[in-house]
């Protein structure tokens, strides 16, 4: 472990709430005139684009500072249990506090399906990274979680084009899509693999507690993960293929 990584779990604590009452004030500074005309529409609309971009502000955050964690400490992809340090510690902190916030801004703004999923997904990951943090083991494990958000830049890039009114015949779109594929294959899919068999292999490794924890988060987020991987071939590519065989 890291000299610096004697930290207090208040740290934890700050940084949950700090992080938390930042994207509260982003969401504020959002409303002063910075949503496009074509979000406009509905108060659903307007929640629904300042949602996202928090999403993507978010995803921006985490997902380079994961990159960055392993940068500046390569021993966190060795030991993933016990080494940590201040910065990837409050990494993981930073994202509980997103999640939380994200958690009650859907809560109170929209009660759809897809809302409910990600509520589900939000809670998941609050709690295996706040046992996480609370006990100040699995750091590392936590952080390999969080280079999925590289893919989540696209992702949420994505659908602010589609809340701006982009085709997806247009290029740009057409561009996005294929890198959020991409990424989706080069960082999503193998770190959620990747996390998967660590928990196996290290099995005697992990207590009964959090290797039952992390099973069951593992479990929820790789259904989610193929669902959605499916519904983006299905709306970003496939739908051409629909289309063609309509007209012959």
């Amino acid at each position: 472990m890291d000299t610096d990584a004697d930290i207090s779990p208040k740290h934890g604590a700050l940084m949950i709430l700090s992080s938390a009452v930042c994207f509260m004030l982003v969401d504020k500074v959002l409303n002063c005139g910075l949503i496009p005309k074509s979000a406009q529409g509905t108060s659903l609309s307007r929640w629904r684009y300042k949602n996202i971009l928090l999403s993507l502000i978010h995803s921006v955050i985490t997902g380079f500072w994961a990159v960055a964690c392993f940068y500046r400490q390569p021993s966190l992809a060795e030991d993933m249990i016990s080494t940590f340090s201040w910065f990837s510690y409050s990494l993981v902190a930073f994202a509980i506090g997103y999640f939380i916030h994200d958690i009650f801004h859907m809560v109170l703004n929209d009660k759809s399906r897809q809302s409910y999923e990600l509520i589900a997904h939000h809670i998941v990951v609050v709690c295996c990274f706040g046992v996480t943090t609370l006990y100040k083991q699995y750091i590392g494990y936590a952080v390999v979680s969080l280079l999925v958000e590289l893919n989540g830049i696209f992702l949420h890039v994505r659908q602010i084009m589609q809340i701006c009114g982009y085709s997806r015949q247009d290029d740009i779109y057409r561009l996005n899509s294929l890198v959020n594929i991409a990424t989706y294959i080069a960082f999503r899919i193998p770190a959620l693999a990747w996390m998967t068999r660590w928990l196996v292999i290290n099995r005697d490794l992990v207590s009964l507690p959090f290797y039952t924890l992390g099973s069951l988060g593992m479990a929820v987020i790789t259904v989610m993960t193929t669902i959605l991987f499916w519904r983006l071939l299905q709306k970003d590519f496939l739908w051409r293929k629909d289309k063609h065989q309509k007209i012959l």
